[in-house]
């Protein structure tokens, strides 16, 4: 059987070929770590287990499927994800009180804020 055809390095504008795995070539690839870093875990490992889905769906359903968060201004943006109010990293727990149901560019820009903020 013939080997695997190499394919091109997904960093933009690079003109290498890999047969890797993340698809990234020799010179690229520790852009592969990230989202699927070995130490970062499943979302079951990081506590997003069954109980974290029950509660998502309550939340949600408790919000009409409608963002709850301060951004939006008066508008009414659909929700598709839950968020805690206070971070698990500053001590936030999976209480229904400490948490929203939030649209997904909301929960993106929160999260952006939260991760300056932690560097800081």
């Amino acid at each position: 059987m013939p080997p695997k055809a190499k394919r091109p390095c997904r960093a933009p504008m690079c003109p290498g070929k890999t047969q890797s795995k993340h698809g990234y070539c020799d010179d690229h690839a520790h852009l592969s770590t990230g989202w699927t870093s070995p130490d970062r875990g499943t979302a079951e490992q990081r506590g997003y287990d069954w109980e974290w889905r029950k509660k998502r769906s309550v939340v949600l359903k408790r919000a009409r499927y409608l963002c709850q968060c301060d951004g939006c201004k008066g508008y009414r943006y659909p929700a598709s994800e839950v968020d805690h109010i206070t971070p698990k990293s500053l001590g936030g727990t999976d209480d229904y009180s400490n948490l929203m149901a939030i649209n997904s560019d909301c929960h993106k820009l929160k999260t952006q804020r939260e991760s300056a903020a932690a560097r800081r």
